[in-house]
């Protein structure tokens, strides 16, 4: 479904993103991996239109269709989503309005107001209040959320377990696990290992920009418990 071949970008004359190349198909759950400053976000900014970054060369192919050029709200109606990082809620607007911003309350097909409060109860106990009233496991439920009620195909999530306590990442996993059954397609970034592994068909790991490994999630779980028991690691 999702193309990346040889992608560049950057910010002026800062080049971060170096010849970048992954796939994710339909129902897949694909992480990319890495530590603080490897363009993790400037590649899921660079998918989604969002500027900054400038994409120098290299495709983006959604479907068949390239996605480099359109307006995010038109990569959007391609139904592709996305929960960027920091959540991006607004502070004054209730959980019920940023369910409803893009969709209305009587919509009555794909996903609604009361499906995403089944998924998520927290939220339907807390449709009234407002999005800076929110804990920080309560506004990373309601970013999903607010993705899901476009009806997407894909979701783009970038960093969904920062900030949150080690319950809350475990019900998040549940969650994309409950969306990758839903038939849903996953690019996820991360920098917590274990999470993303939890979750993930396949990895990428960018290194100052760069893929520098690529493969199955389960062999890469494998090899990393190892490696702990070799260094002694509990």
């Amino acid at each position: 479904m999702l193309e990346v071949r040889d992608l560049h970008a950057g910010y002026g004359e800062a080049h971060v993103i170096h010849g970048v190349s992954l796939d994710v198909a339909g129902g897949e759950v694909v992480a990319v991996l890495g530590r603080n400053g490897m363009g993790k976000t400037t590649l899921i900014r660079s998918i989604m239109g969002l500027a900054p970054p400038q994409i120098r060369s290299g495709s983006i192919g959604w479907r068949g269709e390239s996605l480099i050029g359109l307006r995010p709200h038109d990569i959007a109606a391609r139904r592709i989503a996305i929960v960027p990082q920091g959540r991006r809620l607004f502070a004054s607007l209730t959980v019920t309005e940023h369910l409803t911003m893009l969709k209305g309350t009587r919509a009555r097909t794909g996903w609604t107001v009361e499906r995403v409060f089944a998924l998520f109860p927290r939220l339907a106990e807390r449709r009234n209040h407002r999005g800076g009233q929110l804990s920080g496991g309560e506004r990373g439920m309601l970013a999903v959320g607010r993705a899901l009620m476009i009806d997407p195909q894909m979701i783009l999530m970038d960093e969904p377990s920062e900030g949150l306590a080690p319950v809350m990442v475990q019900h998040l996993e549940s969650i994309v696990l409950d969306l990758k059954r839903e038939g849903l397609s996953i690019l996820l970034v991360e920098q917590n290992l274990y999470s993303a592994l939890a979750v993930a068909d396949r990895v990428y790991v960018l290194e100052t920009g760069r893929v520098v490994h690529q493969g199955d999630a389960a062999t890469l779980a494998r090899q990393t418990e190892l490696l702990f028991q070799h260094l002694g690691v509990q």
